[in-house]
Parts: structure tokens; C-alpha cells; sequence
């Protein structure tokens, strides 16, 4: 061998060295597909060529990538454009290998076909080669065609060359047998760059149907918080992408690479994975009284046994007047019954609207439960005079605001301290590592008056305060919440101003949130039309 020969094959051996680096570094299957088929042309001189990768069921291969540089074909891949070609099958009918495919071929019998010429070579289908030269005026000559087999020795594709090019004069050649060498040397560091590839994103995905198999726990847990776990992340998301592109102001250093996306969108899925130990009954409280039922019903059968109790006193009182015949007195005790039911039934209503929580309640409200609740008395089953409401339904009448006693609300929130419970006990890779942190932010205050942990603003990641201002309005526009309605947009955005103002959200985070249209994309994405209302920003104080 030449001096000269010898240089150009180490260049060639030194080419494949860094196609194989390259090939390895590459997350995209697509782009992965099209760089081993460019590596092969390029390092073979080839014109054109085909990658066809293996069915699942291993009985036919298919086209993934299709490219004739001459006459600038590009198809499939990244270019959005498919191949409308028909699966090439491995067996014929009765099961007999499809030698007559040349493809199928090198797949079943696990060799390399080096054709000089297609139109000469015997024993083999051209057909369809013949015919697509027909069509555009190509003439298909030199064929290598190489199976991709893992470290498993499994197929996994096929990768086809056609018509090397003399790299002087541009005439189409042999392939020569160094050629063959190279591309089979790169077929099998692709293919274990590929299958690598293949497992890592089978392992993201099995990764993510956990993650959706968690939510779907919740979910079918209590259908009011399931929406809220989908819905979360995906605000996040639109926030982190606002931020992403901010030019100017304190967030424009801010930048996310892929993975950066891969592991918020992970931790906005998990971010309540923690409620999976809520109790429903909390969870799902729709009332005060509620526990597994709602307890309100209890409370309507001690104001029947109140008024059964008054209609009997009533008849005793008229029994006792009978002998006299006073039909005055008679008079006057049928209307003192019926002005004392008539109070029964206004304590009950009372009771009823104080059970919703839907308004934050008086405290001349509060008291008056406190009030029925010493001056009523009933005999209870055992028959024993007792007290109207127990103290535990006096807690949870005089509820301020919402459903939830503080008790319960301990509990919701302890949610957040299992979620990283959890989370911190998973193993994650390193492009995961921030995953419990993100996730178990979203109820710090900027103020370090939030929880678990009472982080300050410096002390989390921006991240994690996406996910807070994500997670707040998700819930304040909600509309599937068994104890409220969903707010307009307007209505969020001057609460949140409000969490802005008293150290809650972060405020340049909120800025972009608002002047990026963030909260409008959400809305119109998620809402009912009727909650997605006009916002004036200059009102909310963005000038």
C-alpha cells in the first residue's frame, strides 16, 4: 500500500473514530437515524442510501431514512417528510427467507452484499429500483448493503449505500473493500449507539408512565386534585419557556437547555405525588361537617327531634288545658309552637349556609353557632340531655374561611413533606438531581414564612418558585373544586398581586408571568371561556 493510501485510510479510521464519538453524544432518535446514514455516505463516498430499521415482531424491515444527494432527496427523519414506501418483509408467504430483497438478505443471513452493479447482479429483486430509475432518470449501480446488529448480536436495522463516487473525477464506482471495512465498522458502533439510545429512551418513558401512574392514583383517588397534577406542570412549563426567552431585567441570564425541560417537566408532574397518602375524605372535603359522609344530615335529624320534641311539649300543654276548655289558651300554644319551629327551622338554614364555606364567615356568625350550641339541647339516642353540636362541629361550623380545620389542613399540607419524603428516596441521575428540590418548593414563601421548610427567596431555585406562582393559580381558577368555583383571570391576577406585595410569589417571576401573556395562554388552553375575562395590566400595576 501506498504512503498516500495509507494516509487516506488513517484519515478514514480517525473520520469513524469521531462519527462513533459523535453518534454517542446524540439524545434525538431521529437525528440519531440520520447522522449514522450521512456518517456512511460521507465516509464511503456514497450518493445516496437508505436506513431501514427492524418491526418490533422482527418481520419486516422499514424505511426510516431515505437520501439521494444528486437528486436532493431527503426523506424521512427530521425533515417531516415520510417515506410512503411499503415494509420490505423478511419471510415470504409459506415462511421461506425473502432472499430476493437484497436488504432482507444481509438482515437474515447477518452478511454484507457488495453489489458492483444491480442491473447485472444475479439473484437478486431490482425491480423497484429499476422503476424508481425510470421515474426521475437515476441510474442505481453499486449497492453495500450492511445489517446493524447490537452487542446481542439482535437486529436492529439495515444500513444501504448506493453508488460510490470516485472522489477525483465524480464517476460512480465499486465499492471498494476498505469501504466495506468502514461501513461495517460504523454499522456496529451505530447500532450500539442506537440500541443505548432506544434503552435510555425506553427507561424515560417507563420512568414517565410511573410518574402518570401516580397521577392517575391521585386522580382516581379524587378526581378535584388529578386535573390539578396535569395542569400544574404544564403551567410551569409556559412560565419556564417566558423566562427562557426574556432579553432584559434581572431573569435575562436565565436559560434552559433540554434536559433542563426534561427534569421540570418531571418534577411539575410529581410535584403532589405526596397526596397519594392524603386521606380522601380530606382531600375531598366539599363541606365543614364532611368527613367520609357529611355529617350536616346528623344535625338536620337533631333539629327534627328538637321539633318533634316542641309538638309533643305543645300537646301536653293542651292536653293539660282541656278539662278547662280554654280555646284562647289552646290559641296561644299552637302559635308558640309554631313560632318555635319556625326558629328551629331558621338555626338549621343558619347551620346549612355556615356547612358550604363558600364566603369567609362573620364573627358574629361564629358566635351564633357557639350560641345554638349551648342553648340547644336534645336526648341523644341513649337518652341523655347533651349539649346541641359537639365541640368538634362547633370547630368545624366557625371555620373563618374554606372547609378545612386546621387539623386538616395540617394534614393537606403535610402532603408536601411526603412528597419529598419520597422523592429524596429515589436514586436520580445526575440530569435529575434537582428533581426534589423543584417539586418540594412550590409552598415556600419569598418571605420564609412557607413550608416545610421556610425557604427565603435566595434559598431556592427559580425553578422552584415557577412552580409556586404555577400551582397558586392553577388552584385559584380551578373549576373543578368540590368547595368553590373557578375565578376569572382578572380575579387570580389581583390576588396574586396582592401574594406579590406581602412576600408570597416571587415578583420579577410574576412580571414576566403577566407581561408575557402567560396567565392568557393558560387560560385559553385550560379554562372555560367564561373565566378567561379582559385583563388591564396597567391597573395590576405593570406600567
Amino acid at each position: 500500500m501506498s504512503k498516500e493510501s495509507t494516509l487516506h485510510l488513517f484519515r478514514r479510521l480517525e473520520q469513524l473514530n469521531g462519527i462513533g464519538a459523535a453518534l454517542s453524544r446524540e439524545r434525538d432518535i431521529d437525528r440519531l437515524l440520520e447522522n449514522i446514514l450521512e456518517a456512511a455516505k460521507t465516509i464511503t463516498g456514497a450518493d445516496g442510501g437508505t436506513l431501514y430499521s427492524v418491526t418490533e415482531d422482527q418481520s419486516a424491515l422499514k424505511f426510516e431514512i431515505l437520501r439521494t444527494d444528486s437528486l436532493d432527496i431527503r426523506l424521512g427523519g427530521t425533515t417531516g417528510k415520510p417515506i410512503d414506501l411499503p415494509l420490505l418483509p423478511l419471510r415470504t408467504f409459506d415462511g421461506a427467507p425473502n432472499d430476493s430483497l437484497v436488504a432482507a438478505h444481509a438482515a437474515i443471513h447477518d452478511r454484507t452484499v457488495n453489489i458492483a452493479d444491480a442491473y447485472s447482479a444475479a439473484g437478486f429483486d431490482f425491480s423497484g429500483t429499476r422503476a424508481f430509475d425510470l421515474r426521475t432518470g437515476y441510474r442505481s449501480q453499486s449497492f453495500l448493503t450492511v445489517p446493524m446488529k447490537n452487542h446481542d448480536r439482535e437486529l436492529i436495522g439495515v444500513l444501504q449505500l448506493i453508488n460510490a463516487r470516485d472522489p477525483d473525477t465524480g464517476e460512480v464506482i465499486t465499492f471498494s473493500q476498505a469501504d466495506q471495512s468502514l461501513a461495517e465498522s460504523l454499522a456496529s458502533q451505530a447500532a450500539i449507539a442506537l440500541t443505548n439510545r432506544l434503552l435510555i429512551t425506553q427507561l424515560e418513558r417507563l420512568f414517565e408512565s410511573f410518574v402518570n401512574l401516580i397521577n392517575l392514583a391521585i386522580d382516581e383517588k379524587s378526581p378535584y386534585t388529578g386535573g390539578h397534577c396535569q395542569r400544574v406542570p404544564a403551567l410551569t412549563m409556559m412560565l419556564a419557556e417566558a423566562v427562557d426567552a426574556t432579553r432584559e431585567g434581572p431573569l435575562a441570564g436565565f436559560t434552559m437547555s433540554e434536559r433542563d425541560r426534561y427534569e421540570l417537566k418531571m418534577a411539575g408532574l410529581l410535584h403532589d405525588c405526596g397526596k397519594i397518602t392524603t386521606p380522601v375524605h380530606v382531600v375531598d372535603k366539599a363541606t365543614k361537617l364532611q368527613t367520609i359522609y357529611d355529617r350536616i344530615g346528623l344535625v338536620d335529624t337533631r333539629f327534627e327531634v328538637l321539633k318533634r320534641d316542641a309538638e309533643l311539649a305543645a300537646l301536653r300543654r293542651q292536653l293539660a288545658l282541656r278539662p278547662v276548655v280554654d280555646a284562647r289558651a289552646e290559641g296561644q300554644e299552637l302559635q308558640g309552637l309554631q313560632q318555635e319551629i319556625q326558629m328551629l327551622e331558621d338555626e338549621r338554614n343558619f347551620l346549612r349556609r355556615c356547612n358550604t364555606g363558600t364566603e369567609a364567615m362573620r364573627p358574629e356568625d361564629q358566635q351564633r353557632v357557639r350560641d345554638i350550641a349551648v342553648m340547644r339541647h336534645w336526648r341523644n339516642p341513649q337518652g341523655v340531655q347533651t349539649s346541641f353540636l359537639t365541640a368538634e362541629e362547633v370547630e368545624n361550623l366557625t371555620i373563618r374561611a374554606g372547609t378545612l380545620n386546621q387539623a386538616e389542613r395540617d394534614t393537606i399540607n403535610y402532603h408536601i413533606v411526603a412528597t419529598i419524603k419520597m422523592l429524596e428516596t429515589l436514586p436520580w441521575p445526575r440530569h435529575l438531581t434537582n428533581v426534589p428540590e423543584y417539586a418540594g418548593g412550590h409552598h415556600e414563601r419569598m418571605d420564609g414564612k412557607g413550608y416545610p421548610r421556610g425557604l427565603t427567596r435566595d434559598q431556592m431555585s427559580l425553578q422552584a418558585r415557577m412552580m409556586g406562582i404555577a400551582d397558586i393559580f392553577e388552584a385559584l381558577t380551578a373549576a373543578d373544586r368540590p368547595y368553590k368555583s373557578g375565578m376569572t383571570l382578572s380575579q387570580a391576577l389581583v390576588i396574586m398581586c396582592r401574594m406579590r406585595d406581602n412576600g408570597h410569589i416571587d415578583p420579577d417571576l410574576f412580571e414576566v408571568f403577566v407581561r408575557e401573556g402567560v396567565y392568557l395562554r393558560y387560560g385559553r388552553a385550560f379554562l372555560d371561556a367564561g373565566q378567561v375575562d379582559g385583563v388591564d395590566i396597567g391597573a395590576l400595576g405593570f406600567a
